[in-house]
């Protein structure tokens, strides 16, 4: 029987309007497959380990298994850009971090996502400090001998990051502008490759995790001249900190979260949010977090509505220190 348009236009919105219990009606069997966790920069660098590490876990606690899926690209911006385009059933995820939710704001005009208004947020997975970390062969020993060869060396020296935008890219961003110097910007795919063109000697320094400086700090095949925190962190208590250092304007603590696509449904959301609680409170996955010098979030970031203004937040506070440096995404 041939239907006229005005039955198929008809139909059309009643499907748009039972979309949403349709979704919600899907919830009760979240997941029903593998579920996808975005992350945003290469295998091996302290967002994947991290997302590794707590996705393993998911899995056991979901039912299903947690896959990671680097989706590498637009200095760590297309992977927020693959999940909003992806379905809001809680099946694709992400791990965005400082560079990606916050400090990409400010420096990318062109900016595909608003970090606050486009995802569910799911919670806060963890903090970092920021260590600054220098060849082996450099001949700085101290942060205050390095400030000094770098405003004699701008011109020449190579300072390596994970893209624009990125974790290490911002925090040796921050460094820069309070030492006021402008050396060469050295982008790779993820901090995991350019950490090893540090240890051997490729370029000159490098602001990253302890998830990735902790085994070469400890293995002596780079230097470590500061953490950018106001004491000494846990996972490195031989490294001063930056003020100790000559340094106190650079200081500055890092982060993971964990997103869902916006418009997943609240109880999908509950049950990622479980699952991630859950991970986070296991005894063996805090020990491992910790080792890697992370830190567990306070409880009321680890909610949904936390992270939220949590990350509203720090869109404020990386503005005026991305707008002062003059850096944009092109």
């Amino acid at each position: 029987m041939r239907m006229g348009n005005g039955f198929w236009i008809k139909a059309a919105v009643l499907a748009a309007c039972m979309m949403p219990w349709g979704l919600a009606a899907g919830a009760q069997g979240f997941p029903s497959k593998q579920i996808t966790m975005l992350i945003p920069f290469a295998a091996g660098g302290p967002t994947d380990v991290v997302g590794r590490l707590v996705g393993e876990h998911m899995s056991r606690s979901l039912g299903q298994p947690v896959i990671i899926e680097n989706a590498v690209g637009a200095a760590g911006t297309l992977a927020g850009q693959r999940l909003m385009g992806s379905t809001p059933d809680g099946h694709v995820i992400l791990i965005g971090h400082t560079g990606t939710h916050a400090a990409a704001v400010s420096l990318n005009p062109n900016l595909k996502y608003r970090p606050v208004e486009d995802f569910a947020p799911v919670g806060l997975v963890n903090t970092n400090p920021i260590f600054l970390t220098v060849r082996k062969t450099h001949p700085s020993s101290t942060l205050s001998e390095f400030v000094s060869w770098l405003k004699a060396n701008e011109k020449t020296a190579s300072n390596a990051h994970a893209g624009i935008g990125s974790v290490s890219h911002t925090t040796c961003l921050l460094f820069n502008t309070v030492v006021a110097a402008k050396p060469n910007g050295v982008p790779y795919r993820g901090t995991g490759p350019a950490m090893n063109d540090l240890v051997a000697g490729q370029v000159d320094y490098l602001c990253d995790q302890a998830v990735n400086v902790a085994p070469q700090h400890r293995g002596g095949t780079i230097k470590t001249l500061a953490v950018a925190s106001t004491s000494r962190a846990a996972a490195l208590p031989d490294v001063p900190t930056s003020a100790e250092g000559g340094v106190p304007g650079f200081k500055v603590e890092v982060w993971n979260a964990m997103f869902a696509p916006k418009d997943t449904p609240a109880p999908v959301v509950a049950k990622l949010n479980q699952a991630l609680k859950a991970a986070l409170a296991d005894a063996t996955v805090k020990a491992k977090l910790n080792e890697l010098g992370a830190e567990i979030p306070a409880a009321e970031l680890q909610e949904p509505a936390g992270l939220q203004a949590f990350v509203a937040a720090e869109i404020e506070r990386w503005a005026p220190i991305i707008k002062a440096s003059g850096v944009k995404i092109e």
